[in-house]
């Protein structure tokens, strides 16, 4: 059987970014990092696990929120230095902001930073941070 983790190429920290691709119509949701061990977890489990760098753990994304990503495809990119996966997004929303993608901050025409979406949850309510 093929062995994905001795094909990608991971840093010094022994990461690779993942970017996190909704399945049906393929919005960019977010992008967070992998270890090894997060990448077999995924694709074990069918649920997105990556390695939080502020954390240093794995973290399955969703644990908190319920808003859980159910992996659907898994590729990698020619250097074999990115990962994409793309989900299935229960719940809606991908951001711990509860908006449904994390790039929710567009640069206007002239210059300035617009939000462009509203949350679909109350981080407060459902982090109680």
């Amino acid at each position: 059987m093929f062995d994905i983790v001795k094909t990608l190429k991971f840093d010094e920290k022994g990461l690779i970014p993942a970017v996190v691709q909704d399945w049906k119509d393929n919005a960019v949701l977010m992008v967070a990092y992998m270890n090894k061990e997060a990448v077999k977890r995924t694709l074990k489990t069918k649920k997105a696990t990556f390695w939080s760098r502020s954390r240093q753990t794995f973290w399955v994304k969703g644990e908190s929120s319920g808003n859980i990503q159910q992996l659907k495809e898994f590729y990698y990119d020619c250097d074999a230095d990115c990962i994409l996966i793309k989900v299935n997004q229960v719940g809606g929303a991908a951001c711990h902001t509860g908006r449904r993608s994390c790039f929710f901050t567009k640069i206007t025409k002239n210059g300035n930073a617009k939000i462009i979406s509203k949350p679909l949850f109350d981080p407060k309510k459902v982090y109680k941070k």
